[in-house]
């Protein structure tokens, strides 16, 4: 019978309040306890031990697991590192304790003292020591007592280190590592890179690079890449890695940050296996602005080879497409891109815009500045930002042409031609766009949300929401909450669409087209009353716009509330006098107030100017009570929906 392991009875102090006891694998911190694995345990003895010294990977195998060990030892190292600096709560980049020696090992860099707290009485061991000299002149008493200290202390921490190391080595014949075959990475998550620059101002350059790297892996067919909109959900998030990849249902995740020095960018980027939570490859780049392009293509085409996907001709070709773009053009790109995402008014998008045209000015053979403009173009047209069609949308349509012309491969502009097919009516079209981006990425959730609206519109409502739902599987939040409710909405599935309109707001409590399809829904659903508090709160964060009035008045009409309708109609058109109204907003304004002529004049100045609202004449909602219409149905011929 094998007789129990020794006991060390110390901690040991390493600074910043921390100490570690060797004997149980527990780390103590202000009155808490940490236990640590049995690897990150003894990986952690190992780099006490050596303190100050550099210590070797191939150093760490041996002494962990021996050196006839045949199993992934690389990835295990990096998952011991990882969980030891999370129990230490130490920053790989900015490191107290344990730092990395690139293409090295590991230093232990934090103040290792061997007396702890209440250390016990020293077990009978033999430690070697080095007699040190005679001094040439007597010490001092101040002298000697210093001297025995640290004598003392070498003697202490030698004595600690050799108990543990007893009991490590017990417990490892006890229980020796196996052999694991990790499991195939057929699916991703790039998480939104940290700014490290002490710049808040910068937050657009680590946001850009994080998209720009999902661009590149998106292109491999074989591996399903999340998108941007579902990784920028963990932006700052506190979940730790297996609860991240839950939600996202992802194999592995990409995690690094950025810190820009004037024209310096260092990249750091690490991957890390989603079921357990090991680190398998870990890399730093440091280039130029100028070489940004070449820095995103490296660190894509890195990860494509660490998880060992397979990658065509083609798409290698693309991964490592690389042409130069002068700085200044790439940053103006960057703070569209930015600032586009966080708008929901005219003069915040017309920023973006110009943001955009300066690239272009700079380097009219950019891609992407195109498809940004296309994307600002396209959002100042519709009803809720309320700008002509006729002034924005054939804009919108150039750009989206141009960067198919400068990149036929780019999924995003085939979607804004999409889109844009649609509000012309070009179905025919618009679904060939909706293919051809599902050809170049089968996983893309916005390419399936796309055909999922395609699909409602030609009133196959069904087949919408299995579309949609199989995009929301994909990329859990590419397919918003918002979107889904919209398609529930048009299906006529009410109760559905109030529920998923509420989980969309609770998670953006302050975004107006959320709030916007949840009063949709309510009013829908028969309670207008429900309707009018997130209406109203949409009313006053979008800078009134006529969309959310045109909803407003059909909710307080519905509400009893005629006067108050009256009032907003009066709104509308007094703002009609100086200025474009959607003539949506007064489609929804006198179908709710009742006026059948009106909304039918409302209904042909919308087709005059091809009206966002009638591309949904055939399942809209609002335009059940006149439906059997003669002019409903010839202005249904008209649209190309019969």
């Amino acid at each position: 019978m094998a007789s129990e392991p020794l006991k060390a009875q110390f901690r040991i102090n390493l600074g910043d309040g921390v100490e570690f006891d060797p004997s149980s694998d527990e780390l103590h911190r202000a009155g808490r306890i940490f236990k640590l694995e049995r690897i990150p345990a003894a990986v952690l003895l190992l780099l006490v031990e050596k303190s100050g010294q550099v210590v070797r990977r191939e150093e760490i195998v041996d002494r962990v697991w021996g050196k006839d060990v045949f199993l992934d030892t690389d990835n295990s190292i990096n998952s011991a590192i990882r969980k030891i600096r999370q129990a230490l709560k130490d920053d790989p980049d900015s490191p107290r304790f344990v730092q990395t020696i690139s293409g090295r090992g590991y230093r232990f860099v934090g103040q290792v003292d061997a007396t702890g707290s209440n250390p016990g009485p020293l077990p009978e061991l033999v430690v070697s020591t080095v007699p040190e000299p005679s001094p040439p002149v007597a010490p001092s008493a101040a002298g000697v007592e210093r001297k025995q200290r640290s004598e003392s202390s070498r003697v202490l921490l030698g004595a600690i280190v050799l108990v543990a190391l007893a009991a490590l080595a017990w417990r490892l014949s006890r229980n020796p590592a196996k052999t694991t075959v990790p499991s195939p990475i057929r699916s991703l998550a790039v998480l939104p890179l940290k700014n490290l620059s002490g710049d808040p101002t910068q937050e657009y350059l680590a946001d850009g690079m994080t998209e720009s790297i999902i661009g590149r892996l998106s292109a491999i067919r074989e591996l399903r890449v999340i998108s941007r909109t579902s990784s920028m959900r963990f932006k700052d998030t506190q979940l730790s890695v297996p609860d991240i990849a839950k939600q996202l249902n992802v194999d592995a995740l990409v995690e690094g940050s950025v810190i820009r020095d004037g024209n310096h960018i260092r990249v750091h980027a690490q991957l890390i296996r989603a079921a357990t939570d090991a680190h398998f490859w870990s890399e730093t780049y440091d280039r130029e602005l100028k070489d940004v392009l070449s820095l995103q293509s490296d660190v894509a085409q890195s990860i494509a080879d660490k998880v060992q996907v397979t990658i065509t001709g083609p798409e290698r070709e693309r991964l490592a497409s690389v042409s130069p773009v002068p700085p200044e053009v790439y940053e103006n790109y960057l703070k569209g891109r930015y600032a586009l995402g966080r708008s929901n008014n005219r003069p915040d998008i017309e920023k973006c815009i110009a943001y955009f045209q300066q690239a272009i000015e700079k380097d009219p053979s950019f891609a992407p500045a195109y498809v940004g403009l296309s994307d600002a173009y396209f959002s100042l047209g519709t009803i809720f930002i309320g700008v002509r069609p006729e002034e924005v949308r054939p804009k919108a349509m150039v750009a989206a042409q141009k960067a198919l012309e400068l990149d036929p491969q780019s999924v995003e502009a085939h979607l804004w031609m999409a889109q844009l097919h649609m509000l012309q009516w070009q179905w025919t079209e618009a679904e060939t766009e909706f293919r051809h981006a599902l050809e170049l990425n089968p996983h893309s959730g916005g390419a399936h949300a796309g055909l999922a609206y395609w699909l409602a519109m030609q009133g196959r409502t069904d087949e919408a929401l299995t579309w949609a739902r199989r995009g929301r599987e994909l990329d859990p939040f590419e397919v918003s909450d918002a979107s889904l409710a919209w398609l529930l909405f048009l299906a006529h599935r009410f109760p559905e669409a109030v529920q998923e309109s509420r989980i969309a707001v609770s998670v953006q409590p302050d975004d107006p087209g959320a709030l916007w399809h949840l009063g949709y829904a309510l009013i829908a659903n028969g309670q207008p009353e429900e309707a009018i508090p997130p209406m109203e709160k949409a009313l006053a964060i979008s800078n009134r716009s006529p969309g959310v009035i045109g909803v407003l008045i059909r909710a307080y009409a519905h509400a009893g509330r005629r006067a108050d309708a009256l009032r907003l109609l009066a709104e509308l058109k007094q703002r009609q006098k100086s200025g474009y109204i959607p003539s949506g907003a007064f489609v929804n304004a006198y179908l709710g107030l009742g006026d059948t002529d009106q909304a039918f004049a409302a209904l042909e100045q919308g087709y005059k100017e091809h009206s966002n609202i009638l591309q949904f004449l055939k399942v809209h909602p609002h335009f059940d009570p006149i439906r059997n219409d003669p002019r409903f149905r010839d202005l249904v011929h008209r649209v190309g929906l019969d």
